[in-house]
């Protein structure tokens, strides 16, 4: 088990493999969809953006409404190829790790690989459990999306797997997974 601290150096993930269980510490940001269509449309337009990518991780996630007690409700991750048409731009402005679950196309493989970048898998249906690893959530931009907001998350010992290294690995191809769960 490898531990992080968000945010991360590229030295941090290139020295991570396929298949290495990490678990996360720090800082992260949650952003789904329509979160990342903002981004690229506001760094396309030459605008500041409201949270800092160099280093940064982006979970995929919008979490449910948070309980009594606790920072964020149900946490488990969305579809990562939703966010393919966003990834290689912000990647390429120094966006060090994504989170979600299954396949990433071959444009955001290639974007990892040359920008020194990773993706990480994190349990599906698992919502409830992962929650209790965030221990503060706080929206920081687009509160108009509801639980789609960008937020900022602070992890303790979150688990993640290393579904695509920045070097061109893949957990799928090594266990002949075909289903991208």
């Amino acid at each position: 088990m490898k531990r992080l601290c968000a945010p991360l150096t590229e030295q941090d993930v290139r020295q991570l493999k396929a298949g290495d269980e990490v678990t996360i510490n720090g800082t992260v940001y949650t952003a789904r969809d329509m979160a990342h269509k903002r981004l690229v449309a506001a760094l396309d337009r030459g605008q500041e953006l409201p949270l800092e990518l160099d280093g940064a991780l982006i979970y995929f996630v919008g979490p449910t409404p948070a309980r009594a007690g606790m920072a964020v409700g149900a946490a488990g991750p969305t579809t990562s190829s939703r966010m393919d048409p966003f990834s290689p731009q912000l990647i390429a402005h120094g966006l060090r790790a994504t989170m979600g679950k299954g396949y990433r196309s071959e444009a955001v493989r290639q974007a990892l690989r040359e920008h020194g970048a990773v993706h990480l898998s994190t349990i599906g249906g698992a919502g409830a459990l992962l929650s209790k690893h965030i221990v503060s959530a706080e929206v920081v931009a687009y509160g108009d999306l509801g639980t789609e907001a960008i937020r900022r998350l602070e992890l303790v010992d979150f688990p993640a797997v290393v579904a695509y290294d920045a070097a061109g690995g893949s957990v799928y191809d090594m266990t002949g997974d075909k289903s991208g769960a």
